[in-house]
C-alpha cells in the first residue's frame, strides 16, 4: 500500500494488518528492553499457578505490536508527523505465547483543523488474535500531512 495523506482518510475505513506470531524470544526480549520481569512473565512455574496456568506476554508489548504492525500498513509511511495520543487502551484479554495477532485500524474522524500543512486523524486499534478475540483495544491520534503540503514542495509522493 502507498502512503495517504490527509485527505485520503475517511470515517468509517477500515485496514488490516497481516499476522505474526508471538514466540519466547518476543517476550524474552521485551523482558530486556522494558526491565519488566514480572513472574507473571518470566516464572513458568509462577505462573503456572495462576488463573491463566501459563505465562503472559506483556500488555505494554501488544501495544508497540499495534504500532509495528500500523507501520507494516504502509499508509503512514511518508504521510505521518506525530502521534499525538494513546487513549482509552483496554487490555481485554491475555496474550500468550504461540498467539498470533493482527492489527485492525478503523478511521473514526478527521479534524482539518487550521493549519495548511497537517490534519488530525483519529484512529481505533483492536489487536486481534488467531480466535477472532481483541485482545486489546485503545484510540490514538495522530497528525498526517495535508496533499498542499505535497504541491508546496513539488513532491509527487
Amino acid at each position: 500500500m502507498t502512503s495517504l495523506y490527509f485527505e485520503d482518510f475517511q470515517p468509517g475505513q477500515s485496514f488490516q494488518s497481516s499476522g505474526r506470531t508471538l514466540t519466547e524470544a518476543d517476550l524474552t526480549m521485551f523482558s530486556m528492553i522494558s526491565g519488566d520481569w514480572n513472574p507473571i512473565h518470566a516464572d513458568s512455574v509462577y505462573a503456572a499457578g495462576t488463573r491463566y496456568g501459563q505465562r503472559l506476554l506483556h500488555g505494554t508489548l501488544g501495544i508497540a505490536l499495534a504500532t509495528g504492525m500500523m507501520h507494516e500498513l504502509g499508509i503512514f509511511h511518508k504521510s505521518v508527523v506525530a502521534m499525538l495520543s494513546l487513549k482509552e487502551w483496554k487490555f481485554e484479554k491475555p496474550i500468550f505465547i504461540g498467539d498470533t495477532l493482527h492489527l485492525v485500524l478503523d478511521i473514526v474522524g478527521t479534524s482539518a483543523g487550521t493549519s495548511q500543512r497537517v490534519g488530525a486523524i483519529d484512529r481505533r486499534m483492536r489487536m486481534v488474535n488467531q480466535h477472532g478475540d481483541v485482545v486489546q483495544d485503545g484510540h490514538s491520534e495522530v497528525l498526517v500531512l495535508k496533499k498542499a503540503t505535497l504541491a508546496k514542495a513539488g513532491s509527487t509522493a
